[in-house]
């Protein structure tokens, strides 16, 4: 399983968040599950799916094993996950 976070660069109420990724839906929504996140926060309306996640969030996900990702990974996995979800609702 392959989990991916980038940066906690956006501020929004007052902390600081970034993008939960993975190389596949499942892959996505299972380590969400291990961290605890509820399945209502999946953004699936946005450009692309992920989890948003806190910066403390991010810690924990990296200490599981997420690896952290560069914009270019990002873009890829987003892409992918966009693709996959499409046909999946299809």
């Amino acid at each position: 399983m392959a989990v991916y976070v980038d940066s906690p660069i956006w501020k929004w109420r007052g902390k600081y968040w970034c993008h939960l990724l993975a190389d596949s839906l499942n892959e996505l929504h299972a380590f969400a599950d291990l961290l605890g996140l509820q399945s209502e926060w999946f953004q699936k309306k946005a450009r692309f799916p992920h989890y948003d996640i806190t910066k403390n969030i991010r810690l924990k996900a990296l200490r599981m094993g997420a690896i952290e990702a560069n914009n270019r990974t990002i873009a890829e996995k987003a892409i992918q996950l966009r693709a996959e979800y499409v046909n999946a609702v299809k």
